[in-house]
């Protein structure tokens, strides 16, 4: 039985005293509103492909920057591993030897990683309070078509030398960083309570699919052709090998796929159920009456209650935690496979894969589990809240800590590795939703607030790495994990503590007047 309606009296200072708050309001049932052909899952399964695409784009200089650096410079100054014997037999396989290489040392490897973050931090608030105000749809699809074509000019960059790659990363930061508030800022209006989790879980698990497709796809670029066909989208093929003309042919596809998924993005997507030209009344009806009683009117943001409520830090902590762990694996896992575990490039792209081909798969079963475990099982929002929080960081920090101390135990080390990462995709359906539970009217501006503290990590997790292993010794690296997975414990004890899953009283349009 789900929930009957009708709001509990609301208690003082702010804050929801039970997470009693009805999901559904007035005669629309859950089952009422079909999903097959919806505007709602329309919007999710498009932003899905969206964030594909931003991910593919966002972690090729990870395996590429393996392939980029000479290897004399990365054997004077951060030396392979010796504790760990070669996996396989050398492959010998023709491969092209064009692709400039540079003499960037570990520490500077460090910054250019983490320089995408620095401009990614500048436009998280301002991209929430702009899509509040004018809507996400466009900040989102301008901001995915702007890091595709920064993208486009890395060769020429890194030519120019490390300052201007540093400041061409920035540069998508600056796009990619409104994507995700806009995108919460949409499903403010667009998600009905009980399905949250469903279809936040399918619009961000495309970048996980576009993290597990990218890996690979770079590593095979990189050994067959060269590194700077990872970020040319179009083929300019000066080679007549055949290893060159197929891929060429393949990136021109992605490139097409990009351009076809903006112009129906921009065409099929609207910001709320009132301005869709295709949604049948009974589903806007469905939406409009689920969140009536959640959404503020106010045109102001209440900044000052919003910023003193412990729920949100609540939230800002968790998001900080579970990024640190994220943001280093993401960066770095290629260089530990290469280094370390000793793979040859082709497979370091397919194994850096699997972890996010798991979280994905967590993140679409996850947001399932949940939103049944709310709605026929009637447990309550904050308990889902927390339960898989707790799952998605605690598990991660335990495997995380095991891959390092497993030694040189190859199957070990990746299995650990992708289970720690996979159940990190349980928090897709734990903190990372949240936002819209204790304030949808401005679940945008607080992604941005979350998000600022969380792209520290993605800033300092990967120089700090770089810092703790110039001799990529197993126990180096053993602290890097060490370190990671305390912080994630942290992270999930503080929101198990304190947060909530109630609106709170500061989000609402009476705040500040009497309720009815």
């Amino acid at each position: 039985m789900m929930r009957s309606p009708g709001r509990d009296p609301a208690p003082s200072d702010g804050e929801e005293a039970s997470d009693s708050t009805p999901l559904l309001q007035g005669a629309w049932p859950a089952e009422g509103a079909p999903v097959c052909c919806s505007a709602r899952y329309n919007l999710a399964v498009l932003a899905f492909f969206g964030f594909f695409v931003l991910y593919a784009l966002r972690v090729n200089l990870s395996v590429a920057l393996v392939d980029m650096v000479d290897s004399n410079t990365t054997s004077a100054d951060n030396v392979t591993s010796k504790e760990c014997a070669e996996h396989s037999a050398p492959v010998k396989i023709l491969r092209s030897q064009t692709g400039k290489r540079y003499q960037w040392d570990a520490e500077t490897q460090g910054w250019i990683l983490g320089s995408f973050f620095y401009g990614y931090i500048v436009t998280q608030v301002p991209g929430g309070y702009i899509a509040r105000k004018v809507g996400g749809k466009r900040l989102l699809g301008f901001g995915i078509l702007g890091t595709a074509v920064f993208t486009l000019f890395t060769p020429i960059a890194a030519d120019f030398g490390v300052g201007a790659l540093v400041v061409l990363r920035a540069l998508e930061g600056l796009g990619e960083g409104v994507t995700f508030p806009a995108m919460h800022a949409m499903w403010s209006s667009w998600a009905p309570p009980l399905e949250r989790s469903k279809l936040l879980s399918i619009s961000y698990a495309g970048a996980q699919l576009g993290t597990v497709v990218s890996l690979p796809l770079s590593g095979i670029i990189c050994l067959y052709m060269n590194w700077t066909y990872v970020f040319y989208l179009f083929g300019n093929n000066t080679d007549s090998s055949y290893p060159i003309k197929e891929f060429g042919e393949e990136l021109e596809m992605k490139s097409i796929v990009g351009i076809i998924w903006f112009i129906l993005w921009i065409s099929l997507v609207s910001d709320t159920p009132e301005t869709h030209m295709r949604i049948s009344q009974y589903e806007k009806e469905y939406i409009l009456s689920s969140l009536r009683n959640q959404l503020s009117s106010q045109k102001s943001v209440p900044w000052v209650p919003m910023l003193k409520s412990l729920p949100l830090w609540a939230i800002v902590v968790a998001h900080f935690s579970y990024n640190w762990t994220f943001y280093t694996l993401l960066t770095l896992l290629p260089t530990y496979m290469k280094e370390i575990l000793r793979f040859n490039i082709q497979e370091n792209g397919f194994l850096s894969a699997l972890p996010y081909l798991g979280c994905w798969l967590c993140m679409i079963l996850s947001g399932q589990a949940a939103d049944n475990l709310r709605a026929k099982w009637n447990v309550s929002t904050v308990c889902v809240r927390r339960v898989f929080t707790l799952i998605g960081m605690i598990g991660p920090a335990v495997f995380l800590v095991a891959a390092g101390f497993i030694g040189c135990d190859y199957s070990l080390a990746v299995a650990f590795l992708t289970i720690s990462t996979a159940l990190g995709g349980f928090c897709s359906s734990g903190f990372s939703i949240n936002h819209l539970d204790i304030a949808p009217s401005y679940a945008g501006i607080l992604l941005g607030i979350t998000n600022t503290f969380a792209t520290i990590p993605g800033m300092a997790g990967p120089v700090i790495a770089k810092s703790l292993t110039p001799g990529n010794t197993i126990a180096e690296w053993q602290t890097v994990f060490c370190i990671a997975a305390a912080i994630n414990v942290f992270g999930a004890i503080f929101f198990t503590l304190f947060a909530k899953g109630e609106v709170q009283n500061w989000a609402l349009s009476d705040y500040h007047g009497h309720r009815n």
